[in-house]
Formats: structure tokens, sequence, C-alpha cells
């Protein structure tokens, strides 16, 4: 059970104390029906406290959504961060935002002219996923899939994968692209076979984004599959049409885990 709401419960789940109180709040007021003589108050009042303790847990209880990413110009930052807000508009719902490992040394990214990792965005080992009710995972393309230091985070995932801790839990993808026809769809599309593997659900957006989905005067990244940014040769910034996909992504995400939760 994971530690932002355990909407996916174990297979060997134990009743909680909660659901303990619950049974045995049922047992003391099946046994007070049947009694000759009315329950005495305090009887009442050890059920109605059990009752209101049950139900301040499961209000208090928060959905928390990982938003995975990888970024090397910072273009899929840009959409994790306000794919965030939208996740964090919706009530009861937290999104925590992670980077994974860099993979190319040093000396390569200056080369490449990449700027300095963000600092305050923790990076994330794949055991950690288990903590999550639901996760977005971000990346830019390579030749139409994930980038090699995303694939390399899903690869160290064997332990998860072999113990199917993470079936059942929501997963949704958002990209980079350069170029249009570069891989909107199908970098998404190749990699939703991680999600397969590991028994998650795949979240499409749809054209759940409404109007926005359809316009044709300027250039927009993004697909049914999920949000998306066009790059180009790194300089050209997402529009705030992409940037909008990418929050309504991470509003209509955290409705979603948060009715799988309360199911």
């Amino acid at each position: 059970m994971g530690k932002g709401g355990g909407c996916v419960p174990s297979k060997k789940r134990q009743p909680s104390s909660a659901e303990g109180s619950a049974a045995a709040t049922a047992t003391a007021t099946t046994a007070t029906n049947n009694a000759p003589i009315e329950a005495d108050e305090e009887t009442h009042e050890t059920a109605s406290v059990a009752v209101n303790s049950t139900n301040a847990q499961s209000v208090t209880a928060t959905v928390k959504i990982f938003i995975v990413y990888y970024s090397m110009y910072g273009h899929v930052e840009k959409l994790a961060k306000r794919m965030k807000k939208g996740v964090d508009g919706v009530e009861g719902v937290e999104a925590v935002l992670y980077r994974v490992p860099e993979t190319l040394p040093a000396d390569v990214l200056d080369h490449m002219k990449a700027p300095s990792k963000n600092p305050e965005v923790p990076e994330i080992k794949a055991a950690e996923l288990a903590e999550a009710d639901g996760v977005l995972f971000g990346f830019p393309t390579r030749f139409g899939c994930m980038a090699a230091q995303m694939k390399a985070f899903f690869d160290s995932s064997g332990q998860l994968w072999k113990e199917q801790t993470l079936a059942g839990k929501p997963a949704g993808f958002f990209v980079s692209t350069g170029t249009q026809g570069g891989g909107q769809e199908a970098t998404a599309w190749t990699a939703i076979t991680q999600l397969a593997h590991h028994g998650m659900l795949f979240v499409p957006i749809g054209y759940t984004f409404g109007a926005g989905m359809f316009k044709m005067d300027s250039i927009r990244g993004g697909s049914p599959y999920g949000a998306g940014v066009y790059a180009g040769d790194g300089t050209r910034e997402p529009t705030e049409t992409e940037l909008g996909l990418a929050e309504h992504q991470g509003k209509y995400m955290a409705g979603v885990v948060k009715r799988l939760c309360q199911a």
C-alpha cells in the first residue's frame, strides 16, 4: 500500500485499525439492537467516537501523484511544473516533482550546452514509485522513443516488476520533440510497453482539453496520449497553449486517480 493514500491495496493486505474499529462498531450496534434493554449512553458515545475517527482518517488521507521526468534543456521541466499546478488544484490530491538520474558525463553535457539540473527537484530511485498512487512520466524523444535517461530509470525497476508492486497504479506520459512529426505521439506510444510489463494502467487524455486540441492557428505540441512541447533547436519556449494542456493533464489525472482511490 502506497504512502500517498494507498488506493492500490497489497495482495497480503491486513485489515487496518480503522477497518477494525468500524467492524467493532458494527458488532456493538448489532448487539445493542438485540439487547432486551436500551444500551447506556457510554456505549453510544464509544460508537460515535469510533465512526468519527474512521471518517476523519478517510477525509485527511492525501492522494499522491508523482511527476517523474527527464529534461535536458528545460522544456519537459516547464511542462512538469505546470502539470503540478493542475494536480494540486484538485482537493485532496498532491503532486510531487522528481527527476531521474542523469546518465551523461558532465563534459558531454557542457559540450551540448545543457543547463544545470534544478537542485530543488530531488532525484528519484525506482523503489520510491511504490509510494505513489499515480505517476506522470515526462521525457524528450530520441528517434521516436523515450530518452536513454528515462529508459535507464525504467531498466532499474526490475525488483518492482518482479514483485508486481506497481500493478494497478495509473500512469500517463508527456513529451518533448524537436520538430513536427518528430514523435509527439510515437514517443508516448512506444513507452506504453513499460507500463504493460509492470501491470500499470495507462491514462491518456484523449480530447478532454476541448477546443484547445483542435487549434490550427499556431504550432502546438501534445496529442491524445498526453501533453507535449516542440523544442526546436532548444531555444523555443513552450507556448501558453502547450502549458495549458500540461495543466489540464495534471488536473485530469488527479481526478482519475482520486476516483480510483475512493472506489
